[in-house]
């Protein structure tokens, strides 16, 4: 179908102003860019019963983590939620409308780490952050209010690589049972070359000039991307690991490998959904105040995050 008319006015109207694609810009200028449209496509945050700040030890040194709270019962069971931005643009801010979305409507902690970003700490830094984010919820449960026995990953884009990462080595270490995956239009194969990545160049979305710029700051060796934490669809086997629900967009470079991952997953008798949004391209889960589908999405995550919580 035809690109989203909310998407379509958005995306016409960075053509008008002649808006500079991520890639094109400074590293520093790109991150704040990318910052001020999430922001503004949005809406208004949700209010939460509580929102705090930890500081953690993480593998590089100390590691921000952002606690969610929908309410003041304890225990809740616990989404830990990694942010998007190609692992080298984004902040736990990235996440927030939708960590209060998701905390509300799904009835659970969310919590979100601020792991590092490349190129400054390339691959695999940030996997091992949200690791370490992970197994610090299971190790502090009790003083978090939080059920260790509930716990979900989740991400969008970058961040769903970074959960699905997870996942993989918490089957590894055998210590940690996780109740479910949230991966939202996830980068899976670092060197897909497929229908989608080629399908999708309009510089004014996400494209795969996008795809290319990000892979160059993540992998400083380019041998990492043969890597299952890189790149998950390459793992020898997906067998054990948690139920899924993959959400990919029509109109998205990394269309195509999030939907090989559903059907890899489905294929190793791991449960999952895949549900793919006509219309809408990358980005726009994070759009609940300018997309209709946003919230659709958003609301279909949620109530998947209950009936892993429930089950």
């Amino acid at each position: 179908m035809p690109l989203d008319p909310q998407l379509q006015a958005m995306r016409d109207q960075r053509e008008r102003d002649g808006a500079t694609p991520l890639y094109a810009m400074t590293l520093e200028a790109a991150r704040e860019a990318d910052l001020a449209a999430i922001k503004a496509g949005g809406g208004t945050p949700e209010p939460v019963h509580e929102v705090t700040d930890h500081w953690i030890d993480g593998p590089g040194g100390e590691l921000q983590v952002r606690v969610y709270r929908p309410s003041g019962d304890r225990p809740l069971p616990v989404l830990v939620y990694f942010f998007g931005g190609g692992w080298v643009l984004g902040a736990i801010d990235t996440a927030d409308g939708i960590c209060r979305t998701l905390a509300n409507s799904a009835g659970c902690l969310v919590v979100v780490p601020g792991y590092r970003l490349a190129p400054e700490h390339p691959f695999p830094a940030s996997i091992e952050d949200c690791y370490a984010a992970v197994r610090w919820v299971a190790d502090h449960a009790a003083e978090l209010g939080a059920d260790p026995d509930r716990i979900a990953v989740g991400g969008d884009s970058a961040g769903g690589n970074l959960a699905a990462a997870t996942t993989l080595i918490a089957r590894e270490a055998g210590d940690l049972t996780l109740v479910g995956q949230l991966l939202v239009y996830p980068n899976t194969d670092q060197l897909a070359d497929d229908e989608s990545m080629r399908a999708n160049g309009d510089p004014y979305l996400f494209n795969h000039h996008s795809v290319a710029w990000y892979r160059k700051h993540y992998l400083i060796d380019p041998d990492d991307a043969e890597n299952p934490l890189a790149s998950p669809l390459r793992a020898e086997s997906l067998k054990g690991l948690p139920p899924a629900l993959v959400i990919t967009a029509e109109y998205d470079p990394l269309r195509d490998q999030g939907e090989r991952y559903a059907k890899r997953l489905a294929d190793d008798a791991v449960p999952v959904t895949l549900a793919r949004y006509d219309g809408m391209a990358h980005g726009f889960f994070a759009m609940a105040g300018a997309v209709d589908e946003a919230r659709v999405a958003l609301a279909q995550a949620a109530a998947q995050l209950r009936a892993w919580f429930t089950s």
